[in-house]
């Protein structure tokens, strides 16, 4: 039950980033990824990027990267529900 409410949380949060979204700078491939969990806290000050979710009906696969409130970028790794799924 919490996974499905997770990947909620987390596609409505990457919704409203969206708006934000643009190339990974060439120095994020030096940052190491973190994989997102229940117990990781996320301190996000800036989105600096996101990759976009893909048009199939299925969880996917998503990073973004950002800045924290002390100026550290870090790059998560989660995952969505993909936008090609239909009501009908």
């Amino acid at each position: 039950m919490k996974a499905p409410v997770a990947m909620l949380v987390l596609f409505g949060f990457s919704s409203l980033v969206m708006a934000q979204e643009g190339p990974a700078p060439v120095q994020d491939q030096q940052i190491a990824v973190e994989q997102y969990s229940y117990s990781t806290h996320l301190d996000v000050a800036k989105v600096i990027s996101q990759t976009e979710i893909a048009d199939v009906c299925g969880v996917v696969p998503m990073r973004m990267t950002y800045e924290d409130s002390q100026g550290k970028r870090h790059v998560l790794a989660y995952e969505v529900m993909g936008s090609g799924c239909s009501n009908g």
